[in-house]
């Protein structure tokens, strides 16, 4: 299966920041943005343990157009009129769309949420645990953020994680 490895080992079909920007210009969605880094031990875990997740995958795929963003990377990339460059920082550098995306907060991992039209929706930075992630991408993936808060959608969101006794430590 050819994209285990194209897509780094997850069922999610990763696309870069410019695919889902041309994407949306046919069938508009919203872009759901890991921003990550090579030497985050946190993103590889994430990787391995969330975006792995059948359900996870499931939804990231159908209701988001999912961006695999390297804040490190040198290319730049060209976006509303604005190109973003790489920024040089000592052995490293960061790049400017991540700066931009992350609210010069760099934390690792940080996922991001835009909407249609591009427009933030919610960065939530650090690790995320499967059965939380769901319930955070279905509430954003599904517009229920749009008709409720947060408070509200835990009293009447049903995880299909809680009883398929996969001995998650609950």
């Amino acid at each position: 299966m050819g994209w285990a490895q194209e897509n780094q080992g997850t069922p999610v079909n990763w696309m870069s920041f410019e695919q889902a920007i041309e994407k949306s210009k046919t069938e508009k969605r919203k872009i759901f943005i890991d921003v990550y880094t090579d030497w985050c031990g946190w993103c590889k875990v994430m990787d391995k343990n969330t975006f792995s997740e059948a359900q996870v995958a499931k939804i990231l795929n159908e209701k988001f157009y999912p961006v695999k963003l390297d804040a490190e990377q040198r290319e730049d990339i060209v976006f509303n009129g604005t190109t973003f460059k790489f920024i040089p920082s000592g052995n490293k550098g960061t790049h400017q769309l991540a700066l931009a995306l992350l609210n010069n907060q760099l934390s690792y991992p940080t996922v991001v949420f835009l909407d249609e039209d591009f427009r933030m929706i919610q960065p939530l930075q650090g690790y995320q645990k499967v059965e939380e992630f769901h319930k955070i991408i279905q509430f954003i993936g599904e517009d229920h953020f749009k008709k409720m808060k947060w408070a509200d959608w835990q009293g009447v969101y049903k995880s299909p994680y809680q009883s398929n006794g996969n001995g998650s430590g609950n």
